[in-house]
């Protein structure tokens, strides 16, 4: 492909691809420990609990960290973060091996996924100075979608040892230690990039003469960045389409790990349910990897802003499929289309962020973006524990999703439709300046 004949882009390429196989054998390793121990039930609000803890602490903090993201060099929040998370995740590993699985471990853990989000928002921010501007779709196609396959196949080196090793908290722990090797290497691929190579452009030092006026100047620059996605009237309207597509895509994340454990197998076999999931898992995969081929394609055809309500369409459909029947073969198909149109609805909105946000801004809002994701993945574990039984099977769930997502489509395009039907207009009529700068006005038209 076109954007990794740049050798910087292929540079920040390689940390997110180590880091995330990193996190997928992370992941595969706290699940197995929380969720797939025979000792321990896996219900609604045990899936729901565990999933809104995850992500609490980098909402609160979420949007300060952006503003970091802006001040500081974005090339060592990229080497830090991954040998912060490397020191944490071993941090895990000796504690499962010492005291067990216990609150400190639980702790230890939720602060990394936290760092986690931090790094991600990095990479999002960083993307649009390593590609030239024309070609930020096809980049976004390739880097996140990469680096969700690659997440996938590090879970899956979590899962082969899993299965060779058979389970229990020693074999999780070593999984642990394997992800703590992947981001010590990640944070060392790091120093190959110029300091400065990623931004920001133009940046100032925080005043540090005391804690209030840190947190004055951190509130006022994170105002400014609200005002800066107010006056960005694409970039609000992804972050709204992208939060209630996530809400729906919390649900069913939640839904699939309760029918893979108590649904589809044995509530008292969790091996049976940690292979399904896998094979699900696998299946989301292909989903995810086709996004990256067709997203390009169809958003240089038909516009990014129309492919988004067209993928919460389909989404829509699959979900209606799901009210008739509950079938293993519509789990696969649900799985693969899922991952098919969630991610290509991410693609486009990532893109349409990092080229109507200003430079100097793109940290803080690629935060909201993560808080954004955050949010709605804490108010779909609310809705879980009220809405699904423990087998995760529930008619009136799908249909709510279906109609959330149809829903969401319609008021998606129709927003957009009008705005670049009204901004038309104006540049035509030469009527006031529309406040949204042109170069937005024209993606993906």
């Amino acid at each position: 492909m076109v954007v990794l004949r740049g050798a910087n882009f292929r540079k920040l390429f390689a940390v997110r691809l180590v880091s995330q196989a990193g996190d997928g054998a992370f992941q595969v390793g706290l699940a197995s420990l929380i969720f797939f121990s025979p000792e321990r039930a896996t219900t609604p609000t045990a899936v729901a609990l565990a999933a809104v803890v995850t992500v609490v602490p980098y909402t609160l903090i979420g949007p300060f960290a952006g503003v970091l993201l802006d001040v500081w060099p974005r090339r060592q929040v990229l080497l830090l973060a991954n040998a912060v998370r490397s020191l944490m995740v071993l941090t895990v590993a000796t504690l499962i091996f010492t005291i067990g699985v216990g609150p400190a471990v639980l702790f230890t853990a939720l602060a990394c996924l936290s760092v986690n989000r931090f790094f991600l928002a990095g990479l999002g921010a960083s993307l649009p100075h390593v590609v030239p501007r024309h070609e930020l779709v096809m980049a976004n196609a390739v880097s996140p979608t990469c680096g969700t396959v690659a997440t996938m196949l590090g879970g899956a080196i979590g899962f082969g040892l899993r299965t060779l090793l058979g389970p229990g908290d020693g074999t999780d722990a070593t999984i642990v230690v394997i992800a703590a090797l992947a981001y010590a290497t990640a944070s060392l691929l790091a120093l190959r990039m110029p300091r400065n190579l990623l931004g920001p452009d133009q940046s100032a030092p925080l005043n540090v003469r005391s804690l209030g006026t840190v947190a004055r100047d951190v509130l006022g620059d994170l105002r400014a960045g609200a005002q800066h996605v107010r006056s960005r009237r694409s970039v609000a309207n992804a972050l709204a389409v992208i939060g209630a597509h996530r809400i729906g895509y919390g649900i069913m994340t939640i839904t699939v790990m309760l029918l893979c454990r108590n649904y589809f197998s044995d509530p008292a076999n969790p091996e049976a349910g940690v292979t399904l999931l896998a094979q699900v898992v696998a299946a989301l995969g292909v989903g995810v990897a086709g996004a990256a081929l067709i997203t390009p394609v169809m958003a240089a055809r038909i516009g990014a802003w129309r492919w988004i309500g067209v993928c919460l369409a389909v989404a829509a459909m699959v979900q209606a499929f799901f009210v008739a029947d509950a079938a293993l073969w519509l789990l696969y198909f649900g799985s693969f289309v899922f991952g098919l149109t969630g991610q290509s609805i991410k693609i486009c909105v990532d893109s349409i962020l990092q080229k109507d946000v200003d430079d100097s801004f793109r940290g803080r809002v690629f935060s909201f973006y993560d808080v954004v994701f955050n949010v709605a993945l804490v108010s779909a574990s609310g809705l879980s524990i009220m809405l699904l039984p423990e087998d995760g099977y529930s008619q009136m769930v799908f249909m709510d999703i279906a109609l959330l997502f149809g829903v969401a489509a319609v008021a998606y395009t129709y927003r957009e439709h009008r705005q670049r039907a009204a901004a038309e207009v104006q540049s035509t009529s030469g009527g006031p300046e529309d406040r949204t700068p042109a170069r937005q006005r024209n993606f993906g038209d």
